[in-house]
Formats: structure tokens, C-alpha cells, sequence
């Protein structure tokens, strides 16, 4: 195992776009292993990288990650995006638990079928804007980051959440103005701007081709 991080997942967002968003910001390089093949996924499988038969894998300090909050929390961690005490922290992941969550609505909206795709979206959108905007409007009412004085994973999920909520309903924040300045503060981040910028390793949205290569390798799930 090299000393490079390598980040085994599909040529899309999913699971792994939190993981990207982390290391970049970090200003960590990494390498990434397309998985466009079942037989990739079989390899992992036997050569017993995937603990729980899952990906995203990431590999880092020679260790292979699995399970993406245990590899959110290392990456924290490990670059200083996870508070000053425990108090912090566990504020960090009472607001992350609530952006993943979010997150996690529309990364497996990609995958619903046509007929129920718009039930879906509106279902996003109206948690977003009653449960969870609410929320990190009130964090940041006082503060430039929702916990400290401190850049942490906390901020940066916020950042990509509404990014993907602005992709889906570009006037969403229209009544958030905390999270307005927020994105514009977070946008300014050196790290942050070049990984904004064409050519990064940052992912567009979801397309059929995407959909369709997950579904080929993990046919077992979509069976």
C-alpha cells in the first residue's frame, strides 16, 4: 500500500463526495479507482478490503477505511476539522448527523423510479426547509462557523448540503440569509475556490450513466 490516499468508489458523487470534500479542504491530495466493472467490486471482495462488503474504501496511513462516517470522523480528525475539546465535537456531529441525513435524501433520489422522483423532491425540499435549514440558520446567527471559532467538517458539509439543495431548487436559500453570507465566506477559502473550479476532483450531479454503472456493480442490491 502506498503512502498516497486512494479513494475506491464510482466516478460520481455518492457516499464518497463528503470524503473528497474533507481531504480537499484539508489541501490533501488524493488518487481515485473508478469502480466501473463487477468484477472491481468481486477483486475488493476477495482480496477482504471491504469489511462490510461496502464501498466507499479509502485508503490512507496504510489502513483501508471502510464505512463513510468512520472515514469522515478519521479525516477530521486527523487535519483539525473537529473541534478544540469533546464538547465541540459532539456538536460537530449533531449538525453533521443532520447535513448526511439531508444528504442522503438526495443522493438516493438519483436512483427512485420516475414516477415517484418529483414525491421525492418535494420531500427534500420541504424537509430542508422546515427541519434542517432552520437549524443551521439559528447555528450561524452569531458566528461565522456553526461550532467555535474553528473551520470544522461541520462547516464544510453545510457547504457542499446546500450547493446540492441549490442544484435541485436554485432559490432555496432565498429566507436563509446567515447561510447566504456563510457560502460566500466558505466559497472565499482558498482550498475550498479551487476545488470549486472545473477540472477538480469534485463531481457533477448524478446522470443516467452514473445510475447505471452503480447499479451494474452492486447488482445485488438492485435485484
Amino acid at each position: 500500500m502506498s503512502g498516497k490516499v486512494v479513494l475506491h468508489y464510482f466516478n460520481g458523487r455518492g457516499k464518497m463526495e463528503s470524503i473528497r470534500w474533507l481531504l480537499a479542504t484539508a489541501g490533501v491530495e488524493f488518487e481515485e479507482v473508478f469502480l466501473t466493472k463487477r468484477e472491481q467490486y468481486d477483486k475488493l471482495q476477495n482480496d477482504e478490503a471491504l469489511m462490510f462488503q461496502q464501498v466507499p474504501l479509502v485508503e490512507i496511513d496504510g489502513m483501508q477505511l471502510v464505512q463513510t462516517k468512520a472515514i469522515l470522523n478519521y479525516i477530521a480528525g486527523k487535519y483539525n476539522l473537529y473541534g478544540k475539546d469533546l464538547k465541540e465535537r459532539a456538536l460537530i456531529d449533531m449538525y453533521s448527523e443532520g447535513m448526511i441525513e439531508l444528504m442522503d435524501l438526495i443522493i438516493m433520489s438519483v436512483f427512485a423510479p420516475p414516477e415517484n422522483k418529483q414525491k421525492q423532491l418535494t420531500n427534500i425540499e420541504q424537509k430542508a426547509k422546515e427541519r434542517f435549514l432552520p437549524v443551521f440558520e439559528k447555528g450561524l446567527a452569531n458566528s461565522d462557523f456553526l461550532v467555535g471559532n474553528q473551520l470544522s467538517r461541520a462547516d464544510i458539509h453545510l457547504l457542499e448540503a446546500t450547493l446540492m439543495l441549490q442544484e435541485l431548487f436554485p432559490t432555496i436559500l432565498s429566507t436563509f440569509p446567515k447561510i447566504q453570507a456563510f457560502q460566500e465566506r466558505m466559497k472565499a477559502l482558498p482550498k475550498i475556490s479551487k476545488f470549486l473550479q472545473p477540472g477538480s476532483a469534485r463531481k457533477p450531479p448524478p446522470d443516467e450513466v452514473y445510475v447505471k454503472t452503480v447499479k451494474e456493480v452492486l447488482s445485488h442490491l438492485f435485484k
